[in-house]
């Protein structure tokens, strides 16, 4: 390969991997503290922080507009909208865009109270995104709580009336997985690690501080899915009424003050949807009868699908043998009649009834996200396999600061030392793997922050062993380019000598720490995988910069800056 083509493969591999890495760089360096913070937040205080945010802006709007200031700096971001609104009504733009004219360009305060909150939040949830595509923290780093949790395939076996195999089991665990995720993030705690450790266990890392008995009552919950037929006579005498006594209906807790507006075998539920901040909303109530039709323990699956003939989605789902049964004859018994899918006593969804269905039940009448999140409800609602904690461990935020302290201390620490022995024992060429070890770092953090992998402390320690395995290529080669020398060759014949003589070296041993990576990453957990991931992402960026980048170099100054000698040593070579 030419060295013209070389040089642009490091170009283009440098400016791949800042794209990579910018959104690390961006969210650790250039986001201010109180906006991780935020970011950083439930779901629930997302909102409440927009909410209060914008209303406070919307006073400072309506005060400038009154002593016919500027637009707060702000809220400079509403010119734009305003513009636009001028624009599609075709009205005449004022000369001047002040707060008065901006005001003005909203239908009402509460139009431009929407405006400011979603600005608020769309900057929010990007910042949200953003930390997502980080390298994140593992708990050893930034503290919070970890739980082992081991599924009880016994119990499972039971239910299932045989022995699973192992598809069956590595399902139950999966589906296990996607329910913890739904039931912690709906309960609003700091976005987790939730993983499959082995074949029958999950680990869950929740950073950040948290409550143990909090979590541990959300993981250890069964989750209420069921499916109750909707008495529409009920729902609708219920609903004129609560028209006509909309505060006198309920009382503090939630129940109705008279019980008797509504026959004894039905109960009130309210209806709720997702808003814009992703949180269940009340949209209104529902009459639904009071014994469970189905039980959400029946069903195997959940897709979302397209319809043949008008291609709108629809959600299928599958039950066992005995929930089909139970729901053909409750079907059979309710055609033409509304069902209602219930959550934690949240109704979720109702859909009619349009003949007897045993086991594959479709569902429709929605749009493409609204099916996706009713098939999410229907796949994450109950648990398949119990759990059980098997280990449970809290670390403090203060420990995971002064873990990270150290470990940056000691891995920069490390580098500053072998750059140092570098240039001292290697004169120039000291100077060139100098350059190579920081671009063998850059390229470590980037593909960590591609992959969107965490780091950890033990991960930390993987680069540092990678740092002095690339200290070691670059020692075998510096020391062939002496015996070169001592030949009487010249700077160009050395050079390319130096690199062919050392290549199957540095390769052999290289290979052979890859191999045992490798069988680390797959044989072991926890903190040994995070350590041999982080070693085999270090051998290819070691192999890649003393090998490539550091050859580059060298021929740079024999082609480019046309030198003549080799600057390997400082001590005369005979």
């Amino acid at each position: 390969m030419s060295k013209r083509y070389r040089f642009i493969i490091v170009l283009v591999t440098v400016a791949v991997c800042f794209i990579f890495l910018y959104p690390t760089i961006r969210w650790y360096f250039m986001v201010p503290r109180e906006d991780k913070a935020i970011a950083l937040g439930s779901r629930e205080q997302i909102k409440e922080y927009s909410t209060l945010t914008a209303q406070l802006g919307l006073e400072a709007l309506l005060s400038a507009a009154r002593a016919g200031e500027d637009v707060p700096e702000n809220l400079i971001f509403l010119v734009s909208p305003a513009k636009k609104i001028y624009k599609d009504e075709k009205r005449a733009a004022p000369d001047k865009w002040d707060a008065s004219a901006v005001l003005s360009a909203f239908g009402s305060r509460q139009e431009a109270l929407d405006a400011i909150e979603a600005r608020y939040r769309q900057d929010i949830f990007a910042l949200k995104d953003l930390q997502k595509s980080a390298v994140q923290l593992g708990l050893d780093l930034s503290g919070g709580l970890s739980i082992i949790l081991q599924t009880d395939m016994d119990a499972y076996a039971e239910k299932l009336g045989h022995i699973p195999n192992d598809e069956e089991r590595s399902g139950a665990v999966n589906q296990a997985l996607e329910v913890l995720n739904s039931r912690i993030d709906r309960f609003g705690l700091t976005e987790p690690v939730i993983r499959r450790q082995g074949t029958d266990q999950i680990y869950v890392e929740i950073p950040g501080t948290a409550d143990p008995e909090r979590i541990n009552s959300i993981i250890m919950g069964r989750g209420g899915l069921a499916f109750h037929m909707v008495d529409q006579d009920a729902a609708a005498a219920f609903n004129n009424y609560y028209a006509q006594n909309p505060t006198t209906t309920f009382d503090n807790n939630g129940n109705l003050r008279d019980p008797t507006i509504i026959p004894s075998d039905v109960v009130v539920r309210g209806v709720y949807a997702k808003d814009r901040y992703g949180l269940d909303e009340r949209t209104g109530y529902t009459v639904i009868k009071r014994e469970v039709g189905l039980d959400g323990n029946h069903i195997r699956s959940a897709v979302v699908e397209r319809n043949n003939l008008d291609g709108r989605p629809e959600v299928t789902f599958l039950l066992d043998a005995e929930g089909g049964e139970i729901f053909y004859q409750l079907t059979s018994a309710n055609v033409n009649k509304p069902l209602a899918i219930v959550l934690d006593d949240r109704v979720k969804s109702q859909a009619n009834i349009q003949t007897a269905i045993r086991d594959s039940v479709r569902l429709t009448g929605f749009g493409q996200e609204e099916a996706n999140n009713i098939a999410l409800t229907l796949r994450t609602a109950a648990l398949p396999v119990e759990l059980e904690v098997a280990n449970q461990q809290t670390i403090g935020a203060s420990m995971g600061e002064d873990t990270i302290r150290q470990g940056l201390f000691a891995l920069v620490g490390g580098l500053v030392a072998v750059l140092i022995f570098l240039v001292i024992f290697y004169k120039g060429a000291g100077i060139n793997a100098v350059v190579a070890q920081v671009l063998n770092f850059y390229f470590m953090g980037s593909v960590l922050s591609a992959f969107n992998f965490t780091l950890t402390l033990p991960s930390i320690a993987g680069f540092i062993l990678t740092i002095g395995m690339a200290v070691d290529a670059n020692v075998i080669i510096f020391e062939r380019m002496k015996e070169e020398l001592r030949l009487g060759k010249g700077r160009r014949a050395a050079v390319d000598a130096g690199f062919d003589k050392a290549f199957w070296a540095i390769m052999d041993s290289n290979i052979t720490t890859f191999i045992a990576a490798l069988f680390l990453s797959q044989l072991g957990s926890g903190p040994i995988q995070g350590f041999a991931v982080s070693l085999a992402i270090g051998v290819f960026s070691s192999v890649f910069t003393a090998l490539f980048v550091s050859r580059l170099i060298f021929d740079f100054g024999t082609d480019v800056m046309k030198s003549k000698g080799l600057s390997v040593t400082w001590r005369k070579i005979k």
